[in-house]
């Protein structure tokens, strides 16, 4: 069953400058349809200063036993009187509220009566517990419910607007017909529970930072010294966040979402985002990138991972990352896309997309999982990249296997050995793999993706983790380049094939290079045949029978070997190495250098897609390599 389209754009917003690339949108004639969920809230928020003055009252409060009210047992606790006055509504309510805490009962606003201005002309508060439980006819079948909390109680304060601008009590009962709440639950009396300013500025920096709801309410609970002085309750929290996801949907996720990627270009000139519409203005697949992934994919885009199988969002629907690797062999997005369905047409809209983001440039390799529509899609959008699957054992290894479980006849196995030359290591090594094995590179993002993103986030907040996501990917590689220019590699051997090496490479891709070296000494090596130019060497590993064929060729100091090991890694193997080393060829020929896994990787600028330099922040760094 597919899933449900999102909420609709409404038509104002699509506009020309606005959405960038708009591929395959269609005309947008219908209204929006837009929803706004509401929920009670059982916050109680103060009013802001500047509205009124109220009277203050500042009293004593008395011990509560929780036993029935009784007037004569409070004469502690001041109580509203006939005649008193406050200077406006909202001063009213909170005194009542502060002698309904300190007696241990809640209020709420029962009765008001306006003028035509809208101010308060007469305004009654009450006990929470007054009035009677209206029962729904609809659910009186439904087995479950709520605990009843009114019951009748008649205990209420009524004001009275006067000639001079005040409201005057002309009306307190003050018997009540049920138990006080006792001092050790009064925190939990639900009118005067309220988050403070200072907590709601922390609970949204902790919700943006990805802590947990829990986690938040237990810190804050320390810093007050316990649960009851926090002023709320675990619900109010709750509420208060889902209030403010609420808000910043209240205009429709369509809407939202536009907003959001309007501001993040606004901050990002280069920043590229892309949304395809349905015949009914309704949202089906987005695509965006911001410009450092876009240098990123300039500088590392010769081989990426793409990975539909992980669905974190509230509507369930397919999350797919593009992720590659960079020069320190972390992991890196070049973009990201929500998909509607996974259908061909979907993956074609993406990856051409895709393509329009990154100035058309073509990956030399893609990985994905198994998806014979996908396959299709890439062949359509990417006839000049290597598609891969999983990598598995070489052809004996297979037959072994089919004869040791009797699986000769397995129709599925007879399928994926058809396409052996995508998922078997040794039909690839031709293909450059930058040192990524399959779609393992995407399940290690998965569970980066896994920490910051879950399935019950809207689509902002979605948003906000997802920038958190690249924001610490990037921070890694901030830190891999701190260590990488303020230290030095260790030489196992102090030889000068090293040190340039040491000089040339990331500390991650030396310690690969270093560890071919090493192994020349232990290499055996014979002339095979000589021409006029190419002379053909066997080159053996310690006591391995298996003997690896190198050509070489001085002129141009031209190394091949048949491992292959350049051409799917793209740094030098021990057998070719060890011909150089014979052939007394003392620094690693410039061809043999790629620049993707060199210190200045990053140097040179890259074009956005409307072909302007990318300046700024995704380009500083790559400057400041300078």
């Amino acid at each position: 069953m597919s899933n449900p389209p999102l909420h609709p754009l409404p038509p104002s917003l699509i506009l020309p400058h606005s959405v960038s690339h708009l591929v395959d949108a269609a005309p947008i004639n219908s209204p929006p349809r837009t929803t706004a969920p509401t929920a009670p809230s059982f916050l109680s928020i103060l009013p802001d200063s500047d509205k009124c003055n109220g009277s203050q009252f500042v009293q004593e409060e008395a011990p509560i036993d929780g036993s029935p009210n009784t007037p004569s047992k409070h004469k502690e606790i001041k109580a509203p009187t006939i005649g008193m006055k406050f200077d406006c509504d909202d001063s009213a309510y909170e005194f009542y509220k502060q002698y309904a805490h300190r007696m241990g009962f809640s209020v709420r606003k029962q009765y008001v009566r306006r003028g035509s201005a809208g101010d308060v002309k007469r305004r009654t508060f009450c006990c929470s517990r007054e009035g009677e439980r209206v029962i729904d006819r609809r659910r009186e079948q439904v087995s479950f419910h709520h605990p009843i909390s009114q019951i009748g109680c008649l205990a209420q304060m009524t004001c009275q607007l006067q000639k001079d601008g005040m409201l005057e009590v002309v009306s307190f009962h003050e018997q009540h017909n049920h138990e006080f709440a006792p001092s050790p639950m009064k925190h939990m009396l639900r009118s005067n529970r309220k988050i403070t300013p200072a907590q709601q500025a922390f609970a949204d920096d902790a919700e943006k930072s990805g802590v947990s709801i829990k986690q938040t309410i237990d810190l804050l609970s320390m810093q007050v010294g316990g649960y009851e002085n926090l002023g709320f309750l675990n619900v109010d929290y709750k509420n208060h966040v889902n209030s403010k996801r609420r808000v910043a949907l209240k205009r429709g996720d369509g809407r939202a979402v536009m907003d959001h990627f309007t501001k993040m270009q606004l901050e990002d000139p280069s920043y590229f985002y892309s949304i395809q519409l349905d015949d009914d203005n309704q949202i089906l697949n987005i695509f965006w990138a911001d410009s450092r992934s876009i240098v990123d994919y300039g500088h590392f885009g010769d081989v990426i991972c793409f990975d539909t199988t992980y669905r974190t969002n509230s509507y369930g629907r397919p999350f797919a990352p593009f992720i590659g690797v960079n020069h320190h062999k972390q992991s890196i997005i070049f973009g990201a896309a929500l998909l509607y369905d996974e259908t061909i047409t979907s993956f074609k809209w993406l990856f051409e997309t895709f393509l329009s983001a990154m100035s058309g440039k073509q990956p030399k390799t893609i990985f994905t999982d198994q998806s014979a529509v996908m396959a299709n899609a890439i062949e359509d959008v990417f006839p000049e990249s290597n598609h891969r699957l999983y990598e598995n054992e070489w052809i004996v290894a297979w037959n072994n296997m089919l004869e040791t479980y009797n699986l000769t006849d397995n129709p599925w196995l007879r399928e994926m050995f058809d396409v052996k030359e995508k998922w078997c290591m040794v039909y690839g090594r031709h293909m450059f793999t930058a040192d990524m094995k399959s779609t393992q590179c995407s399940e290690s993002m998965n569970s980066v993706l896994k920490k910051y993103l879950k399935p019950k986030h809207g689509l902002l907040q979605f948003f906000g983790h997802y920038s958190r996501v690249l924001s610490d990917k990037r921070s890694q590689e901030l830190q891999a380049e701190f260590k990488m220019r303020q230290t030095t590699p260790v030489l196992l051997f102090d030889f000068e094939m090293l040190r340039h090496a040491a000089k040339l490479y990331t500390p991650e891709i030396f310690k690969m290079f270093q560890a071919e070296y090493v192994k020349i000494v232990d290499c055996t090596i014979y002339k095979a045949s000589k021409s006029d130019s190419i002379t053909e060497y066997r080159v053996k590993y310690r006591n391995k029978t298996q003997e690896h064929l190198v050509k070489y060729e001085a002129s141009t100091t031209t190394v091949q070997c048949s491992c292959m090991k350049f051409s799917f890694l793209g740094i030098l193997c021990s057998h070719a190495l060890k011909v150089l080393d014979k052939k007394n060829v003392k620094r690693i020929p410039a061809h043999y250098v790629l620049k993707r896994w060199t210190q200045d990787a990053k140097v040179g600028s890259i074009k956005d897609y409307r072909g302007i330099d990318i300046k700024g922040s995704a380009q500083e760094f790559a400057r400041n390599e300078n």
